[in-house]
């Protein structure tokens, strides 16, 4: 029997402690033989991230214990932090930065000295090099400096590290040809973000290890390559957006054409270390999975082909992927099931599970489907977004009622959405509220030019995109045009708050860690994005006049909507007192708003109480504001200038 209630009143079995209970993060899969190895992120651990090996016979165990976590802090945003050699794995722990080995039973023991100050040399991107040598990124903090390298680290730590590779802002992926006798990788400088233009370079590698003469493969100012790696017959390959798709090319000396050119993304922006969309097999074969309208497929070419040949899987999101034998094991997902580690065969496409994100599933019958849609938007032009109705099978709305709509703005802002099943979206839908999760100007997964729309335009073009995908919706009569509210984190939460700020369309907001004065964010901010604003808006402090025109601390007087803010207070790209201004704005304003701040917290929320009460009290500001009563049973919370709220949700 459907029971009528109204838009986001409907019980829902997704609810917040599903969203942190039985379930972890996965990435960076490896195989050897039958062995795997994956990267776990446990919320339950209080962000705890554990490297886990699964045995032929399918037991899985964790490699290191309590009190340690592997988890690099390079570009502060991290990424891969691990490496396997025969049966020892090499990490950076989280808590001092350090390269440790760790092998069967024995405890972690480390293999870089130990830094001058906590945590001030770290170590990313590790792979296992000749004569017995880890070669990674080294970053040192040093005299209020940042310094990255490339170093090759003696796998005994007998000896201190030796530096390969230096002299420019930045380095990434040092990969090794499978005789060990060449080594590529990749660097730029600032103000380039890697998106804006790389450089890949190779060399020979001698004994020592050294280097020698270094030649310039591919790449430059306006040239973003990616993901170098070399086939088993010794062939360097990467992945470059020179015709305007990041797609896969073979080193031939002259930089040549693509290998099956189309008009798709084979990569995505290398904001973490270690992304990994393609690989070779046992038989020569390069398995590689793209990115087109919104969704991502799978497939295979053979030696001598010029083509490829889908693999044919359930999934529309596979990341992180690794050879296998004659398949591939990655991390894959669909709208229907949450990611995973997988083992793929090619070419037929067969799958096994090795490990789900989470422990049991919710009845479809309560989850809602993604549509892809396309929206006029300011310009002439079209952007993109995937649409998801309110969607719960034991209830229905009044007739007339439309339901309310949370637009979600994604961070980077050069990330992107995906279709992949996200319990943080169906814990919305299955209460009666729609959500549109916008790929604004500057996604990936589009080609270059869609994402340089938000060169000099970030703050306009993003905000134009979310607000004309949410009137654009109402238009259709699929939403109430009177309540809409938007969402984001990081730089989503920047456009969320310039939304709020600049424009009229949204009823309230929601800002995780957001930047509010872009001017602070140029300032004050890591290496990794010290100059990445030269290019959204300009260069600092020259452009200081156009900062404050894009930033909302400076417009405070034209706020009027409700707003809730939530921040790590140990964030270091996003600082907490972005937040605290934006907080003293509201209160003089008399403005209703909620700011919750979170002790132990970063640039992102790891810590399954924190995340969860997140969820519930984004919840609970909307309803006050939207004027519905959800059905949980929700922990208040304290609501500055409530008097000031529309009356039906007094």
């Amino acid at each position: 029997m459907t029971i009528v209630a109204p838009y986001g009143s409907w019980p829902s079995p997704i609810t917040a402690d599903l969203l942190v209970e039985r379930v972890v993060g996965l990435g960076y899969p490896v195989a050897a033989g039958a062995t795997r190895w994956w990267l776990e992120s446990r919320p339950a651990e209080a962000g705890r991230q554990v490297v886990v090996r699964r045995s032929p016979d399918g037991t899985t165990t964790d490699v290191f214990p309590q009190g340690f976590s592997a988890r690099t802090l390079v570009h502060e945003y991290g990424g891969l932090c691990y490496a396997v050699h025969g049966e020892a794995v090499f990490f950076s722990n989280f808590a001092d930065q350090r390269l440790y080995r760790v092998e069967g039973q024995a405890a972690p023991t480390p293999v870089t000295p130990e830094p001058p100050e906590p945590a001030s040399v770290r170590y990313a991107d590790p792979t296992i090099g000749p004569d017995g040598w880890l070669v990674c990124v080294r970053e040192r903090h040093q005299d209020n400096e940042v310094h990255n390298e490339i170093v090759a680290v003696p796998l005994d730590g007998a000896s201190d590290p030796r530096v390969l590779v230096e002299g420019h802002d930045f380095f990434s992926s040092p990969r090794l040809s499978p005789d060990g006798t060449r080594m590529a990788w990749l660097s730029w400088d600032h103000p380039r973000m890697p998106w804006d233009g790389t450089e890949l370079w190779e060399a020979p590698l001698g004994p020592g290890p050294a280097l020698g003469a270094a030649r310039l493969v591919a790449g430059g100012p306006e040239e973003s390559v990616s993901q170098p790696r070399y086939s088993p017959d010794g062939r360097l390959h990467y992945v470059s957006d020179r015709t305007g798709w990041w797609n896969l090319y073979a080193d031939d000396g002259a930089r040549g054409g693509a290998l099956a050119p189309m008009d798709a993304e084979f990569a995505g922006p290398d904001w973490v270390f270690g992304q990994s969309s393609y690989a070779f097999v046992e038989d020569g074969s390069l398995v590689a999975r793209w990115s087109a309208q919104g969704s991502q497929t799978l497939g295979v070419v053979r030696p001598g082909s010029d083509s490829f040949t889908v693999v044919p899987t359930p999934y529309t999101q596979i990341d992180a992927m690794a050879p296998s034998g004659r398949g591939i094991v990655a991390v894959a997902g669909s709208a229907g099931e949450s990611p995973a580690v997988v083992d793929i065969s090619v070419p037929g496409g067969a799958h096994q599970v090795l490990k789900a994100s989470r422990d049991g599933v919710v009845d479809a019958r309560y989850l809602s489907v993604p549509r892809p849609i396309e929206f006029p938007t300011e310009g002439g032009l079209t952007a993109h977004a995937l649409f998801y109705p309110p969607h719960n099978a034991d209830h229905a709305a009044p007739p007339g009622e439309k339901p309310p709509l949370v637009v979600v703005s994604h961070g980077g802002p050069t990330s992107a959405t995906s279709p992949v099943l996200n319990y943080g979206i169906q814990f919305w839908t299955s209460r009666g509220l729609a959500v549109v999760d916008v790929n604004y100007g500057g996604s990936t997964g589009y080609g270059r030019p869609y994402r340089e729309r938000l060169r000099g335009t970030w703050g306009i073009v993003d905000v134009d995109d979310c607000v004309n995908a949410a009137r654009w919706l109402a238009g259709q009569g699929e939403v109430d045009g009177g309540r809409m509210v938007i969402r984001g984190g990081s730089a989503g939460g920047y456009t969320t708050l310039c939304a709020l700020t600049f424009r009229d369309a949204f009823a309230a907001g929601a800002s995780h860690f957001g930047v509010a004065d872009a001017g602070a964010l140029a300032r004050d901010t890591h290496k990794f994005e010290s100059r990445y604003l030269d290019g959204l808006i300009g260069p600092w402090p020259e452009a200081r006049d156009l900062y404050e025109a894009r930033s909302p601390i400076f417009h405070t007087d034209r706020l009027r909507t409700p707003l809730i803010l939530f921040q790590g207070l140990e964030d270091k790209i996003v600082p907490p007192d972005q937040a605290e201004m934006m907080a003293k704005a509201l209160l003089d304003k008399g403005i209703p708003f909620a700011h919750l701040a979170y002790e132990g917290e970063q640039h992102g929320f790891r810590q399954a109480r924190n995340i969860k009460r997140t969820a519930e009290a984004e919840l609970t500001f909307y309803g006050l504001v939207l004027g519905f009563t959800p059905a949980d049973e929700l922990e208040p919370i304290e609501v500055q200038n409530a008097d000031a709220l529309p009356g039906a949700a007094r």
